[in-house]
C-alpha cells in the first residue's frame, strides 16, 4: 500500500511500464514519484532496465547502490513489487516461507537473495515467499555455486516468460555455444541471455515517448558521472524539454552547469528546481553554496536557513550556516550551530571540524571575558 505523502523515487528506468503512467497512479494515492533520490525520498523503486546498463559498468555500483538507500533507512521495492502496489499487476498467490527460512531451506545466501528478489527473479519480491520461490532459490544456488553471479541471473531469467515457468526447467551455466557465462535451459538451445534482457522499445513504452526520455535521463546521468558537464547539461536540458516538470533534471542540470563554470545559468536552473518542487532541500543548499561561492553572503545565508527550515535533520547545511556567521563575526550564533552539527553528526572530519570551532569560539569568549 502506498501511504499519502510518501515520496518514490525510481532508480534505473522500469522496463514493463511507462513512468509517466506510474507517476499518474501515484498521484491519484497522493504521493510522489520522482527519477533519482533526494533527502525527501522515502521509497526507492528499483527498475530492471538497470540490469542492462550494469552490463557495461558492473554489478558492484548497483549493490553500491542498494547499500546505500537501505542505510539511509528508505524501503527498496522491485520494479513488479511497486506495480503491484499500485494495482496494476496481479498479486502472486499466497504464500509463507520466510527470509531466513528460504535461505536455510535453499542455500542461497541471504545478499543474493536480496538482490535477485529486488529484481524479480522470484515469483514474490519479498518475504513471505513461496515453494515456487523455493525451487527457483535452490537453482539459482546452484548456478551460483557453478561460477554464476545474482546479477547474471537476475539479467537473464526474464527472457524466458513468467519466473515461475523456471521452475519446471533445469537452468545451466555455460553450453556448447562458447558462452561460459550465459544462463540456458537443460535442452541447450534456448539461452536466456543476459546481454538481450528487455524489450525497450515495446510499445508499452514507446507509445507514450517514455523510453526516449529514459534513454535521455540515463546518457544524461552517465555523462554526469564521467565529468562530461556541457554534455549532461544539454541531455537533461533535452529531458526538461520533453517534461518540464522534472524537478530532478533542473537540479541535475544545475550542478552540471556549476561544475562547466556557468555559474548564471545554473543558478537559475536551482531556482527552476525550486519552483517545480519547493521542499526539494538539496536544491535549496546547493544555490546556497553557489551564492557562497559568488560572494552573495545574505542570499547564502537565507537559502541555507531555508534548507535548516525544511528539514531538520540535514547537516550539512548546518555546518554551511555556522561557517558563514563565523566568518561574519557571529561567533555565538556560529558555536550554537556548530553544537548543532554535532548533534546531527558526531563521528565524521566535519564534526571534529565542528568541535574545534566550539573550542575555538568558548576559548575566545573566555579570554575576552578575562
Amino acid at each position: 500500500m502506498i501511504v499519502p505523502g510518501a515520496v518514490l523515487g525510481v532508480v534505473g528506468a522500469l522496463a514493463a511500464f511507462p513512468l509517466r503512467l506510474a507517476a499518474r497512479e501515484v498521484e491519484r494515492r497522493h504521493a510522489e514519484l520522482r527519477r533519482g533520490v533526494t533527502r525527501r525520498t522515502t521509497h526507492v523503486v528499483f527498475g530492471r532496465a538497470l540490469l542492462a546498463k550494469a552490463t557495461k559498468t558492473g554489478d558492484a555500483e548497483i549493490e553500491r547502490r542498494v547499500k546505500a538507500e537501505r542505510d539511509a533507512g528508505r524501503t527498496l521495492i522491485s520494479e513488479n513489487g511497486f506495480l503491484r502496489l499500485l494495482g496494476l499487476m496481479k498479486a502472486p498467490e499466497a504464500s509463507s516461507l520466510s527470509r531466513q527460512s528460504l535461505v536455510d531451506q535453499s542455500r542461497l545466501a541471504g545478499d543474493d537473495l536480496d538482490m535477485l528478489s529486488l529484481f524479480d527473479a522470484f515469483e514474490h519480491d519479498a518475504e513471505p515467499y513461496s515453494f515456487r520461490d523455493l525451487i527457483l532459490a535452490r537453482k539459482y544456488a546452484g548456478l551460483i555455486a557453478s561460477g554464476a553471479t545474482w546479477g547474471a541471473i537476475a539479467r537473464s531469467v526474464h527472457r524466458s516468460g513468467p519466473v515461475a515457468s523456471l521452475t519446471a526447467k533445469s537452468l545451466n551455466l555455460g553450453s556448447q555455444h562458447g558462452r561460459p557465462d550465459a544462463i540456458y535451459l537443460d535442452d541447450g538451445t534456448s539461452e536466456l541471455d543476459g546481454q538481450l534482457l528487455f524489450d525497450l522499445g515495446s510499445p508499452s513504452s514507446g507509445m507514450f515517448g517514455d523510453d526516449t526520455l529514459e534513454e535521455l535521463f540515463a546518457e544524461a546521468e552517465a555523462a554526469e558521472e564521467e565529468g562530461r558537464h556541457d554534455d549532461a547539461a544539454a541531455l537533461y536540458q533535452r529531458c526538461l524539454a520533453i517534461d518540464p516538470k522534472d524537478a530532478i533534471a533542473a537540479f541535475n542540470r544545475a550542478n552540471c552547469l556549476r561544475g562547466a563554470g556557468r555559474v548564471a545559468e545554473a543558478a537559475h536552473d536551482y531556482a527552476r528546481a525550486i519552483k517545480l518542487d519547493p521542499g526539494f532541500v538539496e536544491a535549496w543548499f546547493n544555490l546556497a553554496g553557489l551564492m557562497s561561492d559568488e560572494g552573495k553572503v545574505a542570499s547564502a545565508r537565507r537559502h541555507l536557513q531555508k534548507a535548516i527550515a525544511l528539514d531538520k535533520a540535514y547537516a550539512d547545511p548546518v555546518f554551511n550556516l555556522a561557517r558563514l556567521e563565523f566568518d561574519a563575526g557571529n561567533l555565538n550564533e556560529a558555536r550554537r550551530l556548530w553544537a548543532r552539527y554535532v548533534e546531527l553528526d558526531a563521528e565524521s572530519e566535519w564534526a571534529r571540524l565542528a568541535q574545534k570551532g566550539i573550542q575555538f569560539v568558548d576559548l575566545h569568549m573566555a579570554r575576552t571575558a578575562g
